[in-house]
Formats: structure tokens, C-alpha cells, sequence
């Protein structure tokens, strides 16, 4: 099963963890956040991210989501990458989310992929005016 690191500022991670134990009822396995707080050293998020990746890590390798791209959170992933075994996606959504955890039995590469159809897939505008027709 492949483990989900969520490496955001601080407190999204905690927050979709909440919601993530909303929507299924309850914890989920090999799912952690590391909540990114304002000035913190780039190096201990690093090592807090490098020690959570190996708990999370039985073989099947660790997807790491942060919330923005160029972010610190997302900065301190850069050091992350240089393994197969760890894919990053920035931009996070509760869609996303969803569904690597629904897919996470699956390789490491379908995780990210269907992860990243989830983000797409759940942006959607929802339009409830009434719309008069021409003819």
C-alpha cells in the first residue's frame, strides 16, 4: 500500500486529516501530515519529512502532497524527489486526496495519476442561476 505524506502549511495538513477520518469513518492507515508553521528551519522539515517517508514506506513507495507550488513546504520536497520510490504532487484538494487514498493499493505511478484526475475532476463550477432561453 502506498503511504501519503501531506507536507503543507500549517494547519491544512491536520485539517484534511480531519477530513479525510470524516469521510471514511475514521483513521486511515500509513497517512501523515507535517504542518509547516511559519520561519521554520527548511532543514527540520526536511528531517521531520525523511523520517516520516520511512514509516510510511512498507515497499510500495510514498506520495508526498503539498498545497502550493514554490511554497516552503513544496520547496523542502525538492530534496525528497531524488528517490523512486517517493512521487510529489502540489495543489491539494479534498478530491485529490480521496482518491489516492481510494486507489493507494495500487502502484505508486497510478496513485499519482488518478490523484491528479481527482484534482481535475473535482474543480467544477457549480452554477445555480436560471437561465432563460433565446427562443
Amino acid at each position: 500500500m502506498v503511504g501519503i505524506l501531506l507536507l503543507t502549511h500549517a494547519p491544512l495538513g491536520q485539517a484534511f486529516i480531519t477530513a479525510v477520518a470524516h469521510v471514511f469513518r475514521g483513521p486511515t492507515e500509513r497517512f501523515e501530515a507535517i504542518d509547516v508553521v511559519a520561519d521554520q528551519d527548511p532543514h527540520e522539515v526536511n528531517s521531520l519529512a525523511k523520517a516520516a517517508i520511512t514509516r510510511l514506506d512498507e515497499g510500495d513507495g510514498v506520495l508526498v502532497i503539498t498545497d502550493i507550488k514554490g511554497g516552503t513546504p513544496s520547496n523542502c520536497c525538492n530534496a525528497l524527489s531524488n528517490s523512486d520510490n517517493v512521487q510529489i504532487i502540489a495543489g491539494i484538494s479534498l478530491p485529490m486526496l480521496l482518491r489516492a487514498i481510494t486507489y493507494r493499493r495500487d502502484t505508486l505511478d497510478v496513485v499519482v495519476e488518478m490523484a491528479l484526475a481527482g484534482a481535475q475532476n473535482g474543480a467544477v463550477r457549480v452554477d445555480n442561476r436560471i437561465r432563460v432561453g433565446s427562443g
